[in-house]
């Protein structure tokens, strides 16, 4: 497909974010179930629960426009997801898996946020209201699950730097 122009990008961008959800929806279980600390296993099943509605958020800006969200795969949440699995394999002590499993999340968030950023100002653009107070919505909440896990990461990367001078 051509992209010659700020509406045909928006929707490919979109889509790119619909791959990306997507695929966190397939992560984040296996995040839950690899967390050991009871605040970041709940705070990844809030985000399970959040990225359910986002994905609800992008199908209805498709419908509004008339496309579907299928037909793309986000590569660049691809490379993340496969560097959390791979953190997810390692032998590590829990709390150094749940340090790791923080960045992991952070960087995934990282990539929404700027991700989210740049639709909604598309959006903005062409005059596309609905979509950007949906969109700022998501960025709300990504911008808000990153702090958390920064709030989290402040403690958990304490026990495990605990864990090595033990």
């Amino acid at each position: 497909m051509e992209i010659d122009s700020l509406r045909k990008l928006y929707v490919e961008e979109l889509k790119d974010l619909y791959s990306a959800e997507k695929q966190i929806l397939q992560a984040l279980p296996k995040m839950v179930k690899k967390a050991s600390n009871p605040q970041l296993k709940a705070g990844f099943e809030e985000h399970l629960r959040q990225t359910e509605e986002q994905v609800k958020r992008l199908e209805r800006i498709f419908e509004a426009l008339g496309k579907s969200g299928r037909g793309k795969k986000c590569k660049g949440m691809e490379g993340l997801l496969e560097e959390g699995k791979e953190v997810m394999q390692e032998d590590m002590d829990e709390e150094t898996r749940d340090a790791a499993l923080i960045a992991a999340a952070q960087r995934v968030e990282h990539y929404e946020i700027a991700g989210y950023g740049t639709v909604r100002t598309y959006a903005q653009l062409l005059g596309e209201d609905a979509a950007v107070r949906l969109l700022q919505q998501t960025l709300d909440e990504e911008g808000a699950t990153d702090k958390k896990l920064t709030a989290l990461a402040e403690a958990i990367n304490v026990e495990a730097m605990e864990e090595i001078e033990a």
